[in-house]
Parts: structure tokens; sequence; C-alpha cells
């Protein structure tokens, strides 16, 4: 199937995301919906870290008077004899440097911390705002949802009302909203990770100075399916943005896969070590076999009062807007009552119109969205098998589930269209199921 996989020894940002992506074959084009809604542009080029060629992207501001703003706000010199040759640090904790093969230091100011301080609402709305195709928005719309959570938990605060610092500034959002645009231009059927370096020592923050991994990264990593590993040097190497990119979108594993490579690039990282190159690597290429990783979410009621008509109706009403499954389970509630728990399964998208629905066809005063990864999914098609009986001919479906590789390994019969051959021709139902699905493998 088709992969991405980033290699995480040396941790990971958004904006080493970024460039990892770009130098993977990404198409820098994708990143409009981004630049044609903030006032920022992308300035992606390569640079030198310890002998590794890796492509940088800083995120730039357009818009005079906000460059003007924040070049005060941070201190700069606005004479004629200013120039960009100075460091300092950026929102994710990596010392930005200017040593580029190129001139860039002509009229232009970096995005680190540009914007006002807005709530997670905030953000959702700019990202609603972005000319995005619903599975990007939803992709970015979930990691800013990680991000918020990881920030709430921290600080004790309803998730509406939290205060992004770092994370809710303009070039936070192009890092993420970025980052959904590469990984959609690429096209994954799974995204993975090995386990992600934090780095050590300290790192300073909004609210003070804390130890490396920071709070909400450490947040982030307890949700996540990927590992943390301490090291290889002292400095913040995983910040909240990428650890909340990789949350959503990758799978931990222990070692990169087999895979037949097509192309590979690194992300430059702002810190340079002496001996370490401060690169993240992506590798993109087709990995053998395995089942198809489907991103998707669970929406889950319980029900106490709903007539059996109403219960019986929902896998066709709620699969009819969207749901991809549909399971309903006996339960005691409270006072010994018998009641129902409804649990669907929708991709992130779908679920508040699938939860629209199901909060009209049953009463439901609430709906509760689960935390899921993803579900591990078949390939799945469908062929016809024809049963001679007595001299007649009748044809039933035929599903087969196979992986990845088109490995096949189950076959079964439709139900209904064997229940249909059977009161026809007398014979027993899983006779006739069992003697479509043999037609199908002796094919």
């Amino acid at each position: 199937m088709r992969t991405v996989a980033f290699d995480g020894r040396m941790g990971a940002s958004g904006d080493m995301l970024l460039g990892a992506l770009l130098a993977a074959g990404a198409n820098e084009a994708a990143l409009a919906p981004v630049t044609e809604t903030l006032d920022i542009r992308y300035d992606c080029h390569i640079v030198d870290k310890n002998g590794i060629a890796a492509t940088k992207v800083d995120v730039l501001l357009t818009d005079e008077d906000a460059r003007r703003a924040h070049e005060d706000a941070e201190g700069y010199d606005h004479g004629e004899g200013h120039s960009h040759d100075h460091t300092h640090a950026h929102d994710h904790g990596h010392t930005h440097e200017h040593s580029h093969p190129h001139d860039h230091s002509d009229d232009h100011t970096h995005a680190e911390g540009a914007g006002p301080n807005r709530t997670y609402a905030e953000v959702i709305d700019i990202v609603e705002s972005m000319n995005l195709s619903a599975f990007v928005e939803a992709d970015a719309k979930a990691v800013f949802r990680i991000l918020g959570e990881a920030e709430a938990t921290v600080h004790d605060a309803p998730l509406e009302d939290t205060h992004f610092h770092e994370v809710g500034a303009d070039d936070a959002i192009a890092d993420v909203v970025g980052a959904c645009l590469l990984i959609a231009d690429l096209a994954p059927d799974q995204v993975l990770t090995t386990p992600l370096a934090v780095g050590g020592g300290e790192a300073d923050m909004a609210h003070g100075t804390y130890p490396i991994p920071t709070p909400a990264v450490v947040e982030i990593a307890a949700q996540a399916d990927w590992e943390l590993q301490g090291g290889p040097v002292e400095a913040e190497l995983l910040t909240p943005t990428g650890a909340a990119i990789l949350a959503h979108f990758a799978r931990g594993i222990d070692s990169l896969p087999a895979m037949n490579l097509e192309q590979s690039g690194y992300g430059a990282g702002g810190w340079t070590f002496p001996e370490r190159p401060n690169v993240l690597r992506a590798l993109v290429g087709e990995a053998r076999g395995g089942l198809v990783p489907e991103a998707i979410t669970v929406l889950e009621t319980n029900l106490d009062d709903a007539p059996p008509e109403v219960l019986g109706g929902l896998q066709e009403t709620l699969t009819a807007v969207g749901a991809r499954d549909v399971s309903i389970v006996p339960v005691t509630m409270k006072k010994a009552r018998p009641g129902h728990l409804v649990k669907v399964i929708v991709r992130a998208e779908e679920a508040a119109r699938v939860a629209q629905k199901l909060a009209e066809e049953t009463g439901t005063l609430g709906i509760r969205e689960m935390v899921a990864r993803h579900r591990w999914t078949a390939k799945r098609r469908f062929e016809t098998a024809t049963l001679d009986i007595e001299g007649h001919s009748y044809e039933v479906s035929v599903k087969l589930a196979s992986d990845a590789d088109d490995t096949l390994y189950d076959v079964s019969a439709e139900y209904d269209d064997a229940a249909l051959v059977a009161e026809k021709t007398g014979l027993p139902i899983r006779e006739i199921m069992r003697r479509a699905e043999a037609a199908v493998r002796d094919a």
C-alpha cells in the first residue's frame, strides 16, 4: 500500500514536516489555500545540515502593516542598516538560522508568533474559511482539536474557551493546514513513524520554563499511537504542533517497513548540532501487505425509551447519511432500567451529519464523540457465483476480502441472495452459501 514513513530520531516540528513532505515529492502548489487566506507566504529553500541537503520552510508575513507591528513587538530596528543576521527562538523552541545558500534577508519578516492570541474556536473559524476539501478540512480540525484538548487538559479549562498561545499564531496555522494539504497531495494509504525523539533539558514557553518534553507534548503523546524516546541531544526536538500532526495521521512502528521506495526527502529543523543532522526524513513508496487504515470517529449514545421499530431502522437511516457501521448493544442503565447503547462508526467529516440524524431518529439528548485513531479495513470486491441446481441456474453475490497485496483471506456469500435461492430450491441457506463460496474459490 502507498505509504509515507517518517524517521523520528530527531523529533519533529511543523516546519520540519512541511520540509520533509515537500522534499519527498509533495507539490508546493497544494499550499495555495493557506496563502490565499492568511497574510503569509512559504519560503522553501535548501540548507545544509551536517552534509545533508534538507528543505527549510519559513513562514513569512506579506502584509506590510502586520509585518511592521510584529517587528515592533519583537524589537526590530527599522533603520536602513537593519539586517536579519540575528537569531531568535521559534515558538516551537527551534533556533532560527538565516544562513541560506541564497539571500533571504531582503524585505521579509518571519511569522513566528504573529497574529492574535486566538481561542480554539477562533482557529477553527479560520480553518473553515479556507478553500479546503472536506477531507483536508476535517484533518486540520482534528489536529487542532488534539492541540486544543492537550492545552485544555494542561490548564484545566473548557476546550472552547482554551487560548492557544504559540500554536494559535499564523505560522502554526500555516504549519498544520499546510501539512494536511501536503499529505493529501501525496495521497498515502497509511502514514507511519518510528519512535519520536523529544530531546532533553528545558524549554521556555508562554507560562514559564518547563522540562522537555513539554506538558502539551506529553498530553498529545498519551493519545497517540507512536512512542516517545529521550535525547539524543539537550534541546526541544518534538514540538506540540509536530506531535499533534503526527498523532492524527501516523501509526507508530519500531523500524521502517519493507518498501519499494519512490522518493525520499529531508525537512530541516532550526537547531544545528555538531555531530547530528537536525533533519526529519520522509520516505514515500509501496509497503508490502497489511490491511488499509481508515481514519474514523465513533459516536455513542445511551437510550432507555426507544421503541424496537426505531432501533431496527437505525442501520438503514444512519447508513444513508454516512455511517460506516452501526451497533446496538443491550445495557442496564440507572435504576436498573434496560436500555441500549448505540455505537456508530463514521468518518470525521461526516460525524456532525450522522449525529444530527441519530438525534432526530431517537430523540436522544446527548451524543458522545469518542477518540478513535482508525480502523483496519480489508480491500473488498464482489463476484457473482452461478449455481446449477436441478437444471436451473441461480446467481448469488459473494464478497471477497483481501489485504493490500490482494492476498485473499475471506470469501463470504451474501445472505439475502442465498436465502432467496434457498426458498426457491428447498435447500438450506447455509448449503447455498457453501456452494456459492466454493464456486468463487474454485473459479
